[in-house]
Formats: structure tokens, sequence, C-alpha cells
């Protein structure tokens, strides 16, 4: 028989012990090993059976064993240390409050976070990034308020079948048996936020609230009895469904999220975010509840839009069309209009602002970036391609104009590094993962201590895969009579290469078995062998995805090979950590440049281990040539196969001649040298970089803080600035047709123009109905292409010289010949207002018609 309700019955701790849920119910323990070390202290065999679960382990643990704590005046006395840490962290100043003109309050949106594995609510890098990003929020002390959904049975677990075909399952999840808490009303009665729905339905939520540090973590749970059945199914499982529950989960977590946000900040006195970050386009709704809220407060439309973009923030994940959000706009329109429109915001002008160049369809990245003054991608290489996809947005400018710029990925430390490691550091760099210099303090470490501890993290992760292949290979269907050979699977002593990734097609899991026989070469060498741990998996929709894991697994099961590659099932944070920090190497083999960061190869390098990876993401700008391999890529071979090939054959010669030769080559006390002077080159130089100290940093002084200041400004005066501005902008885009460059005078240079000259411009512009403070006008010059095209140009502002009668202003100014060869130059207008954050951002600009009058030529 089954339960017909399942719920999770709390322990309740003796009162000596109160402390010790207070250590539980905020995450941050999760990256404190002194907290850690006071569960492992509570049960030790509970503690590892849980895996690393405290408060499953609080809920089996024995009354007498709790008892028996309460009594103990040592562990007391460490419980009070420890809560004394925690409420020191919580309440004390950091960087942030150093920081003049910050936010107060940033409110953070992501369809999913990777916290702990005790916390299930993530299924790959998104989530994991975003885990790490609240994580140093909290350390640094930046006031985020984040918002997320509570998804019932996480993404899935997987499991192999006896073929090697992937099996997902879904296990319930008890809030309850979650550190979790639910947010209520001052009665006792829980918080519930509405959205309507089409046909007189409503989808009713409530509040869990998980503190992750300093940082409250808002996660909106449709699972309750005032819904339908399909209504509380929204929240069943992440990344799951159709396309109608994909939309009601986006609502859910864009439209839910802000009402989430308004009561908790009306509960708890929190202050009200001034600044909203949408972690890719899931959670972009948020910004059509915004509007709606600033319109049923008498703003127009228009004047709401600009409220909303000034203090919004939009970050982008992914390199291709493929991997965005996009609905039927006419699913759109039955959710914002007929019986469930709302009256101060009109459906066709929701639908305008997903709109996009295929008719029919509502973008939701689109739409993320139309309500956003602020759009970043997460790599440099990343910015560029995103700016590539989305220029269309920005008709007219060049791509290094389009405003989309990038702040690099970076990783939490604390959750990511390897105790011993860090315990090593902070001999030498006190605070380190926090700081972005004394790196080089690395230098002070001896060769023999790197060595023995990467020896134990190895170590580690052989004795770790063991056991998990061992649960696999039951998992299967194999007897323990079967599995002897288990306990002879990798070697701690063996050159240890680690993969694993989420499986689309685009990462290339099966890459290296591209030519099976020169794989097992490498495997079986006698003098320098390779082993490969591999883990992922595949989207439940993906069967080319399971098709890749079923080739992996085939080769793995293989009895010659079978000790040195596996493939262990159930890729999760716990795994994570044992790979990142277990690995001597880290592969990433994708097509470039469709990595938008990829992080898990910095966790590998502050483990100091070494990336061997295709460049892209964040490895390439990162990669100097002594941090580790760069696989070449054959970007140019139209056949992917061939492609293929070709990268493949590189990666093993890489493999053969470079990475096992100098891992193998020993000095005379058994020391890699030259492969410890990689790894030491590596933590120095990458080090600093791959931090997420870093990495929110820059989100803090680049997007957060100008975000904040832009909303403070267009709030202010009851909304003043907005709806001026919001005029201006209306005024501007009619009048713009009759804007134009009409002529464009050079002097100066002579027939044989020469370096150090100075060419003179006057150009003449037809204003239309626009006043001269309407507009820049700016001379576009630099290096010329083949086709007369302008290559990074430099821009210089010309000066109105004088206004006409007749609407056209007049305009100077000098351009400097600096460089010898061929040279270009032309004459552009675009709107200019001090609220604005980029020249491009009205998608506005007019350039001469004709390049009559614009010179090019070379200089001597």
């Amino acid at each position: 028989m089954r339960a017909i309700r399942r719920f999770t019955v709390r322990t309740v701790l003796p009162a000596e012990l109160a402390a010790l849920g207070e250590l539980v119910h905020n995450l941050r323990w999760s990256w404190h090993p002194e907290s850690m070390d006071l569960f492992t202290e509570v049960d030790p065999v509970l503690w590892e059976q849980s895996g690393h679960d405290p408060v499953a382990m609080l809920g089996a643990v024995d009354s007498t064993r709790l008892r028996e704590l309460a009594a103990d005046r040592r562990f007391l006395r460490r419980l009070a240390d420890a809560a004394d840490d925690l409420r020191e962290y919580m309440t004390g100043p950091r960087w942030y409050q150093t920081l003049p003109g910050a936010a107060e309050a940033i409110a953070y949106f992501s369809p999913e976070y990777g916290i702990a594995a005790a916390l299930p609510q993530y299924s790959g890098g998104l989530g994991i990034l975003a885990g790490d990003h609240l994580k140093t929020a909290s350390d640094l002390g930046v006031p985020i308020l984040a918002v997320g959904l509570l998804y019932r049975h996480g993404y899935f677990t997987q499991s192999l079948s006896p073929e090697g075909w992937q099996l997902e399952h879904y296990p319930s999840l008890d809030p309850g048996g979650l550190p979790l808490s639910l947010l209520k009303e001052a009665d006792g009665a829980p918080v519930k936020i509405r959205i309507g729905l089409p046909e007189q339905r409503t989808l009713h939520a409530q509040i869990w609230v998980a503190q992750v540090g300093r940082v409250p973590l808002l996660l909106l749970d449709s699972d309750v009895a005032d819904n339908d059945a399909a209504a509380r199914d929204v929240t069943d499982r992440l990344y799951g469904g159709g396309t109608d529950h994909r939309l009601m989960q986006e609502l859910l977590l864009g439209v839910g999220g802000v009402r989430a946000i308004r009561a908790y900040c009306r509960i708890t006195g929190h202050a009200e975010p001034e600044v909203f970050h949408t972690n890719e386009g899931h959670a972009g709704f948020l910004g059509l509840e915004r509007i709606r809220e600033l319109t049923e407060a008498r703003l127009s439309f228009d004047e709401a839009i600009e409220a909303v973009r000034a203090g919004t923030v939009f970050t982008t994940h992914t390199p291709v069309p493929a991997g965005i959000d996009r609905f039927p706009a006419d699913m759109i329109e039955r959710q914002f209009g007929g019986d469930n429109a709302w009256p101060t915001v009109p459906v066709e002008r929701i639908l305008a602002l997903g709109a996009e160049e295929e008719p029919g369809r509502f973008n939701m990245a689109i739409m993320g970036m139309r309500l956003a003054q602020r759009v970043n991608g997460v790599s440099e290489l990343h910015g560029e391609v995103s700016r590539e996809m989305f220029k269309i947005l920005w008709p007219g400018f060049d791509l290094d104009e389009v405003p989309i710029g990038s702040i690099t990925n970076g990783v939490h430390a604390p959750t990511w590094v390897g105790r011993e490691i860090m315990e090593l550091a902070g001999r030498e760099l006190p605070s380190l993962v926090e700081k972005a210099r004394g790196w080089e303090g690395i230098q002070k470490i001896s060769d023999a201590d790197i060595w023995a501890i990467r020896g134990r993290l190895r170590t580690r992760l052989v004795e770790g895969a063991r056991t998990r292949l061992r649960k696999a290979w039951r998992d299967r269907g194999a007897s323990d009579a079967e599995l002897g050979w288990v306990d002879e699977a990798l070697d701690p002593s063996v050159l240890t290469i680690g993969f694993a990734r989420r499986v689309p097609s685009y990462k290339r899991l099966t890459l290296m078995l591209r030519d099976p026989d020169r794989l097992r070469e490498l495997l079986l060498d006698p003098d320098k062998p390779v082993q490969i741990v591999i883990a992922g998996k595949a989207h439940p929709a993906d069967e080319g995805g399971k098709k890749l894991i079923q080739q992996i697994v085939k080769f793995a099961d293989t009895h010659d090979v079978r000790h040195r590659i596996v493939f262990l099932p159930d890729y999760d944070m716990a795994l994570g950590q044992l790979l990142v920090q277990g690995c001597d190497v880290w592969l990433n083999n994708p097509l470039r440049p469709l990595e938008a960061s990829g992080t898990s190869g910095m966790k590998s390098a502050l483990n100091g281990g070494l990336n061997l990876s295709i460049r892209d993401g964040w490895w390439d700008e990162w990669y100097d040539g002594t941090n580790g391999w760069a696989i070449p890529t054959a970007d140019g071979v139209a056949d992917p196969d061939r492609r293929d090939e070709l990268e493949a054959s590189a990666l093993y010669d890489l493999i053969d001649h470079e990475v096992a030769d100098r891992f193998y080559d020993r000095a005379a006390d058994g020391l890699p040298r030259r492969w410890l002077e990689m790894v030491r080159h590596t933590l120095v130089t990458l080090g600093p970089k791959v931090l997420a100290g870093r990495m929110l940093r820059d989100y803090v002084v680049d997007l957060y803080t100008p975000a904040a200041a832009s909303a403070r400004a267009l709030s202010a005066d009851a909304y003043g600035s907005a709806k001026t501005f919001a005029a201006w902008r209306l005024k501007v885009t009619s009048a713009w047709p009759g804007v134009r460059v009409e002529h464009v005078e050079a002097t100066g240079i002579g027939d044989t123009p020469e370096v150090g000259a100075a060419l003179e411009l006057r150009a003449t512009v037809a204003l239309g109905d626009l006043d001269p403070g309407d507009v820049l006008v700016q001379a576009a010059y630099g290096k010329v292409g083949q086709h007369d095209e302008l290559i990074h140009p430099r821009y210089l502002d010309l000066t109105s010289a004088e206004v006409g009668d007749d609407g056209k202003g007049y305009y100077t100014g000098t351009l400097p010949l600096e460089h010898t060869g061929a040279f270009g130059y032309t004459v552009r207008v675009v709107p200019s207002h001090p609220l604005m954050a980029a020249h491009a951002e009205l998608g506005l600009i007019a350039v001469p018609e004709e390049p009559a009058g614009m010179t090019n030529g070379t200089l001597r």
C-alpha cells in the first residue's frame, strides 16, 4: 500500500541544543567546515548516511544521543562558539557596507539554485552559478534577496539500465524535511500569492524561505490545496512538462516572484529592492509585474517601462538561439488578454516586448533585454556571441556598440576547494578566497606539500568513485559476486582526467570515443597510463543525449578498460565536489563558441588541477599557454564529422605527448617538478580571476550600483524624471525619420595625407523637429577593411557650430591621423540624454545615405 500523504516529523531538540537548530537552518553550514565538524560529532555514522544533510541527520538521531550531547560541556562550548560565529557573520559589516551609493537591496531571480546537495533544486551550471552568486553575496555583505521555485521532485535522479540507458527517477521532496521555513503572517497563516489565469482560474503559491548565510532565498510552491490539480503541479519538477507547463512556471517565477518579494518585505521589514537582476529569460515576466504596479500607481505604460528598465539587469547565459525560451504569441495573448487582461497593461504592448523576427513567436530573452537597461553575457567571448545574436535589436550599430557587455563567471571557493588546500593556503594567505591580491604567496608552499595533498584528493576521488560504481552496477542488476573488479577500479597513482557536464550534443561527451583504439592505448599505456572519470545527465526528453551516455557506458563496460574509465551516474553537487578536487586534469571539449562560460574547470584550477580544453567560454580569455592546454579547434571546417575527427586527434596527441609526459616526468625525489610548476602557475594566475568574489564585485561596481543610481534618478519626485524621459523618448523616436547627415566636408590633409596631420571636419545635419541637445553628432574613424568598413572605430564628438532657421545644424571637429595604413571616417547622429546608459540604447542612428564625401585613403 502507498501512503496518501507524506510529511516529515521534525526533531524536538533539548533546550541546551537550541542553537544547533539555528545552525542547521542556515545553509551557511554547506560552505563552513567548522559547522560540518560539529554535525559530524553529533553522530558520525548518521552524518555519512544522510549524505551530509544535517536536517535528515537530526531527524534520525536517537533521543538518547541528544540527551548525551545536551549534558556534554565540551560539545556545548563548541556549539556556543559556532552559534556566536554565525551571529557575528550575519550582522557584522562586510565589503559591501563600505561602498558609497550602493543599492539598499537587490532582487535576484533564477529558475534554479545549487546551494547544497541537501536542497536539490538545480540541474546544471545555471543553478550552480546562482548558488555561488548567493553564497558570495552573503560573504561580501551584498544585500541580495533571491527568488526561485520549490520543485517537489527536484530535477531528477539518474541511474542506468543493464544496457547503459539513462533512467530518470523523481523522488518526492517534503519541504518539512529540508532546511526551509514557511513565510507566515503575524497571525500564523501561511503567506500566499495569487496569479490570475485565463478562464477564471487562479494560481496560488506559498513561500518557503531558505536562509543562505545573510541572503534570504524565497521559493514559491504551488502544491497547495487552493489550487486545482494542474496548478498544483506547476512546481512539480524542474524543466519538466510541455510548453503550457513551462509558461506557468515562468509566470510564477516572474510575476509571483515580485509579489513574494513585496510580501516578504512587508512582513520582515527587509528593504525593498532597488535593482532587479534576472538570471536568464525564465524570470522575464517580473518586468511586466513591475510595470503593472507602476501603471496602477498612475504612470503611463511608457513611463513605467523607463522606470523599470533603469533598475533592471539581465544576464544571458545561452550562446545559441535554440537555448532561448520562446512561446507562441497567442499563448501569451490568452494569458494577458481577454478575461484575464490587466486593465493598465495592454496585451498588444506586452506582445511587442517579446516580438522577434519570426512572426507569431514571443521571445523571453528579447523581452528581458527590452526591459533591462543593462545586459551582460558571462564571458568575453560569450559577450561577443551575444552581441551577434541580438544585434537586430539595435539596427545600424556596429557589433562593438551593441549594448551587451560581459562579466565572466566565477566560483565560490569555500564550496568547491578541498579543505586540505584551503588549510594549506590559509597558513600562507589568510582570507585567500576573499582577496584578489597576495596569490604570489602560493610560491612559499613546497612542491612536496602540494603533491601530497593532490595525492590525498586523488585517493579520495578513487575511493568515492568505487563506492558509486559498485552501487551503479548493483542498480543495473549485477550481484556482489560479479563486482570484485570494482575494488581495483581506478588507481590513486595514475593520471586522472575528469569530464562532468550536462549532456547536450554540443558538449561532445563522446569526442574521446572518436578513435576507440587510440583511447584504449592511452588508458592502458604501461609507462604512462591515463584514467578517466565521467559523469553527466541528459535532459529526460533528449534522446540524443541519452544515446551519447549509452555509448560512453558501453565502452566503459569493456572488460579490458573498465578499471581505467568509469561513468558515475547521478551527477550532483557532492559528486561534482569529489571530481573537481580529485582530478589532475579537467577536460572540456565543446563545439566552439557554444560554451557560454563553463565553470567546472575553474573549480578544478583552484584545487590544483590543470585544464585541457577547447578555447571557449572563460578559457578563451584566460588561457595563457602555461596554465593548462588548449585543444586546437577546426573552426573553418564545415563538415561536423571531419571537425570532430580533427579535434579528437589533437586531443589524443595532447594527452599522449604533453599531458601524460609531464605528469610522469619525475625527479629523483619522485616529484613531477614541471607538472607542479604548471600547478603553481595556475593557482597564482587564475586564482584571483576565477573567484566568485571577483565576479560579484564586477556586478556590484559595473551593474548594480549604476542601476540603483538610474532607478533612483527616474523615481525621484514621484517619478517625474521617468515621465520626462518617456516623453523625450517618444518625441525623439517620432521625429527620428527627419534626422539626416546631409553633407560632410574635410580639409587640412591635402592629396597625400601623412601621420601627424589633422583632418578638419564640418558636417551638416538636418535635425527635423529635434533640438541640438537631443542628439550627439560624432565622427567615427580608424582603419578600414577591404569593403570600406570601419574596423573597431574610434569616435569623436563634434561641436555644434550653429543651428540655422531651416532646422539644420553645423558641426565641426578635428580628427588626428595617428597611424599609417588604410584610413576612413564617417559621421553619425545618435540620441543623447543624461539618463541613457549607452548611445545605442534607443536603437536609433542616422548616417550618410551615400558615401560621397566620406574619405577613405592611405596614410603615409
